[in-house]
């Protein structure tokens, strides 16, 4: 199935690993930076902390939106599994619909609490607002639930055919 909405979400989802892994990649490298400064030359930079707590939030909030698509996260089945089929199914349309009330909170709340706090500066970083650090929580949120959405319209993207990233680069 080629649709368009899919081909959008293969690029969502590139984009999440892409952020997430960069993420993680930055994080590595600024918190031994923050330790080398600290200890060995002995004039600890406060940077490399709120930097690499909102490295760590995007990493988070984002990466799960990743890992929602692949079906990688976290899942408790084994009493759903012992269930009838007709009631297994209801329960997924259930956490489906559970999803998407939790992902548009989190979003809604979340994008109200990165406007409240945007005037407000970090100590450690004052060209650098609050409202920005908290960003990656409704984002993800919201990317979250475009990829609940997609699940519950085309089914897990596991049972579908791999985009690979050529394909997306030429905009197939």
């Amino acid at each position: 199935m080629d649709h368009p909405f899919l081909r959008w979400m293969d690029r969502i989802y590139l984009a999440t690993i892409w952020a997430a892994g960069a993420a993680i990649f930055f994080m590595s490298l600024i918190i031994p930076w923050g330790v080398f400064s600290r200890y060995v030359l002995g004039t600890g930079s406060q940077w490399p902390e709120p930097i690499a707590i909102l490295l760590m939030m995007v990493f988070t909030f984002v990466g799960a939106a990743a890992a929602y698509r692949a079906g990688g996260h976290i899942a408790v089945n084994m009493l759903t599994e012992k269930l009838p089929p007709p009631l297994q199914q209801l329960l997924a349309v259930a956490v489906d619909l559970l999803m998407l009330a939790i992902c548009g909170f989190v979003a809604w709340y979340g994008t109200n609490l990165c406007i409240e706090t945007w005037g407000q500066g970090i100590a450690e970083l004052p060209w650098l607002p609050v409202g920005a650090t908290y960003a990656s929580l409704p984002l993800g949120a919201a990317i979250t639930l475009l990829f609940v959405l997609e699940k519950m319209v085309f089914g897990p993207q596991h049972h579908r055919r791999i985009v690979r990233f050529e394909e997306l680069a030429d905009g197939a």
